[in-house]
């Protein structure tokens, strides 16, 4: 595997090495001790989440004040461009934002540590994204930052307004919003 860090430092794009031949392809998608060394520590993943959306459906800014997740993201079909935002008071990145796309093509992962925001939007016609999650879902925790939270700048590579659920169209500023109060 390839490890791309990206310039938040602890995200990092993860490229499997791929093996081919005339019938088709092989790639690991996850190895518990190449990912650890490849972060520099030992993670435990508690959950699988697989989620489908089509054509400029944005889903995000999306995390949970306590019990933080750490999320492996990849894309098994279509195109999103994938978000982290850092929301740890206390970084010298606080409040900046990374993008990359995934695509199915691409077999890219991305990385992205707890104390992070993060959300995607379809590029494609349709879109399935699965993560898997160091922390278990817990709604009670969820809070949402506005996709279009103009202190955040992210320049989200679509024309007009996308697709939110009611939820996400009521996301806080990061000005209004809680933070992780820890590096």
């Amino acid at each position: 595997m390839h490890i791309l860090p990206l310039a938040i430092e602890g995200v990092v794009i993860i490229e499997p090495r791929v093996f081919r031949d005339d019938r088709g392809y092989l790639f690991e998608s996850f190895n518990n001790r190449a990912f650890d060394e490849a972060i520099g520590k030992h993670t435990t993943f508690v959950q699988d989440n697989h989620s489908y959306s089509t054509k400029h459906v944005l889903r995000g800014l999306h995390y949970q004040i306590r019990q933080p997740q750490g999320k492996l993201v990849r894309v098994i079909a279509g195109v999103v461009f994938d978000v982290a935002v850092d929301l740890r008071k206390r970084s010298p990145t606080f409040g900046r934002w990374v993008g990359e796309i995934l695509s199915a093509e691409n077999r890219k992962q991305i990385w992205i540590p707890e104390g992070f925001a993060h959300g995607f939007v379809v590029l494609s016609d349709s879109a399935e994204v699965l993560y898997k999650t160091t922390d278990y879902w817990s709604p009670e925790n969820e809070r949402c930052i506005r996709w279009d939270d103009a202190s955040l700048g992210i320049t989200w590579p679509i024309d007009g307004t996308p697709i939110l659920s009611a939820k996400d169209a009521q996301g806080m500023t990061l000005l209004d919003a809680e933070t992780y109060p820890y590096p």
